[in-house]
């Protein structure tokens, strides 16, 4: 799917928890990070997902979505908006222009807000009267204040372009920074994950209309701890949770039911219901455009881009085993900081060397690669994390979960987890993952995380991942030989790169603040790999050493 709209300019008032943990185990992994002691101590503030999930989803609904001139006064703004009640939080960010979101205490205060909240008069235009919380802020006395923001403090929330990601990367002091530098670049800020949970937030308001006690949740990147900034919105219209579903006796022994309408299948109640919304957020969403109702691929969705946030949307209504995944790479992701670091690092360098696309198509998926780092983690000696099936031996009565007879069952109480001691760095492990999947038996192997280790294929394909929870299933099954190839050959140079380029030397030609790539940043540089042919022989690298050696001689030069 296409990219997400840029969300240029994002402030907020505090820190996000995300950060704040990056920021306590910088310098844990720049010391060789990796005792039991430590970890354990970094994950006894680790939140489940349902509870991340159930604290973001409270805070939207207390939210709302504000558009606003962009001479707007900030402190007129929130005076004028605490009349209502107590502000917990607020950001600015653009996106077809300037919006806030702004959080209230309690949701007695958004109540209050429409109260005062009035439809727009345009007398030229048929309205439909559908009210939410996006909403519009008119200013009066605007015309004599300059052009530019008022008082309101902003920062970039897009992600920065490779050529400055390769140029700051060259000015840290080893490949540890490095890699911990690139997670930051890239992930998810709290603001952009308060501004995803809002948008499920509105979109739940409009499928309330027929399912009052219906939620809209995200999954995937969105929540699972590897969601990169621009990536899409995948949300999952939840019914699970409507009441009524166990048969309650009454007085004299009788009992009442809902009269409601039969289908055909699960999937045909799934197809008519994303029929409907999608429908009403086309015709009533506002900000919702570009509406698609793909309901006849494998997991039915509605697809459509939502302005005021600029996010790219997927809602899907019957994807319970999709929530599982997330929750399993959320878990993952948390009980070791270098599962995040790696999966951050591997997915920029395969997107900068052409591996994954936004373009559907015979490439490797993001879901694929990072199932793939967390088997090679699996993989090591001793393991860093354990396997899916460890992981369900640990699992108590709550956990069971059993999805269209698919096992999904595994632990979610972090203190019931005991990792093993492992202690290599984030530079060993990258190397490594290139040395471990340049030399991997993808001919005749299967890659299987429930076991954390190689199976003989079950069926003919250039790449076999097995999908954790529907085990006949092969996730990477649109993956071609020459997508393959490639990306085999790649790990390859990048094996030979990285150590030939693990430190900055005189001889790479620094001067003043530029510096010349080394190290992670090296590996961000495009490759030299085309068009691999299977014709059984090695590839030989010299072209490789060549090119990074005129590469360097280059900057050297252009320097002096």
């Amino acid at each position: 799917m296409a990219s997400s709209l840029a969300v240029c300019r994002l402030h907020m008032m505090g820190r996000g928890n995300l950060v704040k943990c990056l920021q306590k185990v910088d310098t844990f992994l720049i010391r060789n990070i990796g005792t039991n002691v430590a970890l354990q101590e970094e994950r006894d503030g680790c939140k489940s997902l349902y509870a991340v999930q159930a604290e973001r989803l409270d805070q939207a609904e207390r939210s709302v979505l504000i558009s606003c001139n962009s001479r707007t006064n900030e402190k007129k703004f929130l005076k004028f908006l605490s009349t209502h009640g107590n502000i917990k939080k607020y950001f600015f960010y653009e996106s077809y222009g300037t919006h806030a979101v702004v959080e209230f205490a309690n949701r007695e205060s958004v109540a209050s807000l429409f109260e005062i909240t009035t439809i727009p008069s345009i007398s030229h235009e048929s309205l439909v009267p559908f009210k939410s919380r996006l909403l519009t802020l008119r200013n009066l006395g605007l015309d004599n204040l300059p052009n530019q923001l008022s008082g309101q403090q902003s920062h970039s929330q897009t992600t920065i372009p490779i050529n400055q990601l390769i140029q700051n990367l060259s000015g840290e002091e080893s490949m540890d920074q490095q890699i911990i530098s690139l997670t930051k670049a890239f992930q998810l800020t709290e603001e952009n994950s308060r501004l995803r949970f809002l948008v499920c937030s509105l979109l739940k308001d409009i499928a309330a209309a027929f399912f009052p006690e219906c939620t809209i949740k995200p999954f995937g990147s969105s929540v699972n701890g590897f969601g990169k900034l621009g990536c899409d919105l995948d949300m999952f219209l939840d019914l699970d949770g409507i009441s009524g579903r166990d048969t309650k006796l009454l007085k004299l022994g009788m009992s009442l039911e809902y009269q409601m309408k039969m289908a055909n299948s699960e999937r045909a109640v799934t197809q008519s219901i994303l029929t409907v919304i999608g429908e009403c957020v086309d015709q009533f969403g506002p900000g919702c455009v570009g509406v698609q109702k793909i309901l006849n691929a494998r997991c039915p969705l509605v697809r459509f881009a939502h302005q005021p946030s600029g996010f790219q949307c997927d809602l899907t209504a019957n994807n319970r085993v999709a929530m599982k995944s997330t929750e399993l790479l959320y878990l993952y992701g948390e009980l070791d900081p270098r599962v995040r670091y790696l999966v951050f690092t591997v997915r920029c360098w395969a997107r900068a060397q052409g591996i994954t696309s936004s373009i559907p198509g015979a490439w490797i998926s993001n879901f694929s690669l990072t199932v793939m780092v967390l088997f090679f983690l699996q993989k090591r000696s001793p393991p860093i994390i354990p396997t899916v099936d460890q992981l369900r031996d640990l699992a108590g009565p709550a956990d069971k979960s059993v999805i269209e007879g698919n096992d999904c069952t595994f632990v979610s109480d972090f203190s019931k987890i005991q990792l093993q001691s492992n202690t290599e760095t984030l530079e060993q492990l990258l190397c490594e993952f290139f040395e471990f999947y340049s030399t991997f038996a993808f001919k005749r192997m299967s890659i299987n995380i429930r076991k954390g280790k190689e199976q003989n294929k079950p069926e003919v394909s250039p790449l076999h991942i097995q999908n954790p929870f529907e085990t006949t299933l092969n996730i990477s099954k649109n993956v071609n030989a020459t997508q393959l190839d490639r990306f085999v050959a790649v790990c390859q140079e990048s094996s030979w790169l990285v150590q030939q380029n693990k430190k900055p030397t005189p001889s790479a030609g620094i001067k003043g603040n530029a510096f010349a790539p080394w190290g992670l940043s090296s590996l961000l540089l495009p490759s030299q790999v085309e068009g691999i042919k299977r014709k059984g022989k090695k590839r030989k690298w010299e072209p490789a050493s060549d090119r990074i050696k005129n590469l360097l001689e280059s900057l050297k030069n252009k320097n002096q």
